[in-house]
């Protein structure tokens, strides 16, 4: 099931048994690629500039295995051989690997963003790419599946933005676009201060409903997908609209408070997916 955080990378179906045992290799390899991208771009105690060169060595090895050429030792038993034998069996689009870790350096230089199609455009990067190599897995690759898979992903990372308000403002991140800020007479500063007030909350509400709307336009792609795999995606679809249900809850207090979901969400979660319909 959808793990308690609607963390993209959290809701890989690892070793999951929705997951068909063939592929559990091949998603725990993608999984602990993205991960450990991850942990080097935002974990850790690590200045930027010690962060863009640890990534710079982590793309080498990308490179190195794309090549057929072994990796650095750093990483190389537990990331870079196991995603070698996999980019191997499965023929992975190793672009999809590499823009995720153009988004993870962006995340070191880049806090702000001007408008909805530059956040997307970021989403395409940071997120879009998980959904496209799971489908590659499956063999699914149709331009309607595609889109699909884009637009849960990129609704994954949207929830997972306006979950975490009150941690990205501690850490100087505003994934809010100016567009939406200005709208609503918000200053960035406020946002990097997680100042609660009606504005806010009423901005909040609009981006919901956008991640929302987004959700729900991917979300028939849950019965292309077959068997179990299907069912995992129907949970974690449905993970994600329920943290937008526990924000419109907390009446969309986020900036001071992060919803989460906990093992009570597991009966609810379940019986939705069971209810979902094409």
């Amino acid at each position: 099931m959808p793990s308690v955080s609607i963390d993209h990378y959290e809701n890989f179906p690892v070793a999951s048994l929705l997951c068909p045992p063939r592929l559990r290799p091949a998603v725990a390899a993608i999984y602990h690629f993205a991960r450990t991208a991850d942990d080097l771009a935002d974990e850790g105690e690590h200045g930027p500039e010690q962060r863009q060169a640890d990534l710079r060595a982590f793309r080498a090895d990308l490179s190195a295995i794309e090549a057929g050429r072994p990796p650095s030792p750093r990483w190389a038993e537990a990331i870079f051989i196991p995603l070698a034998l996999v980019l191997r069996q499965f023929r992975l689009p190793v672009p999809l690997l590499h823009a995720l870790l153009d988004a993870f350096e962006q995340d070191l230089s880049k806090h702000a963003y001007a408008d909805r199609a530059e956040l997307l455009r970021y989403c395409e990067r940071s997120a879009n790419p998980i959904g496209r190599l799971l489908l590659h897995l499956y063999g699914i690759q149709d331009g309607l599946a595609l889109q699909r898979s884009d637009s849960i992903c990129t609704a994954l990372q949207l929830i997972n933005f306006w979950q975490d308000l009150s941690r990205d403002g501690p850490r100087g991140r505003v994934y809010v676009p100016d567009a939406d800020l200005n709208r609503f007479g918000i200053r960035r500063e406020q946002m990097l201060a997680c100042a609660d007030h009606p504005p806010a909350r009423a901005m909040v509400r609009q981006l919901c409903d956008w991640a929302e709307t987004m959700m729900k336009s991917g979300a028939p792609l849950a019965f292309r997908i077959p068997g179990r795999a299907g069912w995992e995606l129907r949970l974690v679809i449905q993970g994600g609209l329920r943290i937008l249900e526990k924000i419109r809850a907390m009446q969309y207090a986020s900036l001071t408070h992060r919803p989460a979901l906990t093992a009570l969400d597991a009966p609810l979660l379940f019986w939705r997916a069971l209810r979902m319909s094409a």
